[in-house]
């Protein structure tokens, strides 16, 4: 059974190799677990990711992409200013944050109809049924208003996964395609104590925040667990049985070892 470290060790594996690092970071889905990952509590987990980052920005044309990811300049600040962690996963965090931070020589541009031939390693990204939403949540200051807002979000039908990032006050949800994201706002609000809104980049690629306005209908809740998406012919469930090895990514089967870790990551974002 898959755990945290063994995901982002195999992907640190993959990254190590140079002919994978611009495939990884042009997949839509490898650079938004990255990020998640940078908010992890296991300092091997946090070190294995740093080391995958470190490798991707090798590449130098990878490395605009990287900078402008959703949330990934802001935790690697948090990690930088986060007490209790080793000196090694410290300085591999200020090694990335300052090659990110440098300018970069702009990836040459690729014609649409090639960028959609890349292969798609996580569930995010070839399942269109789901998406991604990161919100600033307004209150969010201690474990007693997370645990809060971690029962409102639990009920909301559509749900699939969540994680936190306390020291921004951020919650990255992945939901449903359908659900309205004005939902989450409105599930957040029913606390009395805490409100949500939607964190999205500008044109000039600026971290903006988007208000949210909950509203007054009732919002579909679930009855126990949260409504995980169903196991369809597109869900990369069925590629786990196959053998894993670093050097599929190179070949036609690259996507069965991490579409194994997309099914790992799109369940167990409950850090």
């Amino acid at each position: 059974m898959m755990d945290a470290l063994s995901v982002v060790c195999q992907l640190r594996d993959l990254a190590s190799e140079p002919q994978n690092r611009e495939a990884i970071v042009q997949d839509q889905g490898c650079l938004p677990g990255l990020v998640l990952f940078l908010d992890h509590q296991d300092p091997e987990v946090l070190f294995a990711t740093l080391q995958t980052l470190r490798y991707l920005a090798e590449l130098t044309p990878n490395i605009t992409t990287m900078k402008n990811e959703l949330g990934m300049m802001v935790s690697l600040e948090n990690l930088i200013e986060r007490d209790g962690l080793s000196v090694d996963i410290t300085n591999l965090a200020k090694e990335v944050y300052n090659i990110l931070r440098e300018p970069a020589n702009p990836a040459p541009r690729t014609p649409e109809r090639q960028r959609r031939k890349k292969p798609q390693f996580f569930i995010n990204s070839s399942n269109k049924k789901a998406k991604s939403v990161t919100l600033h949540i307004q209150g969010l200051d201690s474990t007693h208003q997370r645990s809060l807002c971690e029962d409102a979000l639990l009920k909301v039908k559509g749900v699939i996964s969540f994680t936190f990032q306390m020291a921004s006050k951020r919650c990255t949800v992945r939901i449903r395609s359908d659900l309205p994201t004005e939902n989450l706002a409105t599930a957040i609000a029913a606390t009395k104590v805490l409100s949500a809104q939607q964190v999205v980049k500008n044109e000039t690629g600026e971290e903006v925040y988007i208000p949210l306005n909950p509203g007054g209908a009732e919002v579909p809740q679930n009855s126990a667990l949260p409504d995980y998406l169903p196991e369809e012919e597109e869900s990369p469930e069925r590629e786990v049985d196959r053998a894993i090895s670093r050097t599929a990514a190179k070949e036609d089967s690259s996507g069965s070892w991490l579409n194994a870790a997309a099914s790992f990551l799109s369940k167990s974002f409950y850090w």
